[in-house]
């Protein structure tokens, strides 16, 4: 198996318990998650040698967050300890109509406030295969987005692969500050991951007939918008998430991978109920990582959406399920039946 980096924040998250709202809620549950650290614990738990880059505070807090990882598998020997404070998100899990809602208290987080100068660049990517990283990070920070561009001009000195899960989000961004950032950026990039409002608002590509909330998709669209897309900045793969959201608990899931000539589209799954959605991204950013390295394309596309479709069902932002798991799942078994 090959050795795999991902850098970025990994947070305390504070959820309401069941799908009781902030105000009614008298305790929260605890769990730690962020982008990348997540995809870092999918590839461990199919066997790569997983490694999360980051800062976090030398106190306990800080090791409670180490530990959640080194717990899957994920090896922290490069997290440079110092700073102030853990990042925390808040979640109140949506059902049936009603939206889950996330609330940031990360301002000046450790990684926030990191210098790319802290890190040891050549045992970070000493005999690394694979880079991840997600458009959250730069945007934490003006030094969050010097270190993501020393980090991925290292990985490119040492060889590795890159891929990049575009992330989007509106509460620590602009879409036109966005999009001087990590437009830049995609140079260094060789497998670009986003869903259409990714891409719109990062990138600045919008794709034809797509309306997520109304559940119907037009593949065509992304068919185009994916071609512009490489012709703009060269990525040697272009994926997408077809999520088709018909309520917070009932999705519609499939992805749909292009490698510069062919397009390669996965089984769709009917994902009722939603566990938890947190993370869905992530863990289709994992096992697509790991079906591009020991797959073809439409076998890496099918991994990727079936480990995926399974993180719905777990709670946290972690994706707790082996390869195998995944495999039992795209051999045909979703009846659910006790394994004994």
């Amino acid at each position: 198996m090959a050795k795999i980096v991902t850098l970025g924040e990994i947070m305390l998250r504070l959820s309401t318990p069941g799908v009781s709202r902030f105000v009614q809620s008298e305790s929260f549950d605890v769990v730690y998650g962020g982008g990348e650290a997540n995809v870092a614990v999918s590839v461990a738990n199919y066997g790569h040698d997983a490694y999360f880059v980051t800062k976090l505070p030398d106190h306990e807090i800080g090791q409670s967050a180490i530990n959640a990882l080194r717990r899957y598998g994920v090896d922290t020997s490069y997290v440079v300890r110092g700073g102030e404070r853990v990042g925390i998100y808040y979640l109140e899990t949506g059902a049936s109509m009603r939206p889950s809602k996330v609330i940031y208290d990360r301002a000046n987080s450790s990684i926030a406030t990191a210098k790319y100068s802290e890190f040891d660049w050549e045992g970070i990517f000493k005999d690394a295969k694979w880079f991840h990283f997600s458009g959250i990070t730069p945007a934490l920070s003006d030094d969050a987005a010097e270190l993501t561009k020393v980090a991925l001009q290292q990985a490119k000195k040492f060889g590795v692969t890159t891929s990049v899960d575009l992330n989007y989000r509106k509460k620590l961004w602009t879409p036109e500050k966005a999009q001087s950032i990590m437009r830049p950026l995609m140079q260094y990039v060789d497998v670009c991951i986003g869903n259409e409002e990714d891409a719109e608002l990062v990138l600045g590509f919008k794709p034809k007939g797509v309306d997520v909330h109304s559940g119907k998709l037009d593949i065509k669209g992304y068919h185009t918008i994916f071609k512009e897309m490489k012709e703009a900045f060269g990525f040697k793969m272009i994926a997408t998430s077809l999520r088709e959201s018909y309520s917070a608990n009932h999705n519609g899931w499939r992805i749909l991978l292009y490698d510069g000539n062919d397009f390669f589209e996965s089984k769709r799954y009917e994902i009722n109920p939603i566990v938890d959605r947190v993370g869905g991204g992530d863990s289709f950013s994992g096992g697509l990582i790991h079906g591009l390295l020991t797959r073809g394309n439409q076998e890496a596309c099918e991994f990727a959406a079936a480990a995926s479709a399974l993180k719905h069902t777990i709670p946290g932002d972690f994706n707790q399920v082996s390869e195998q798991e995944v495999m039992t799942l795209l051999k045909g078994d979703a009846s659910g039946r006790v394994q004994r």
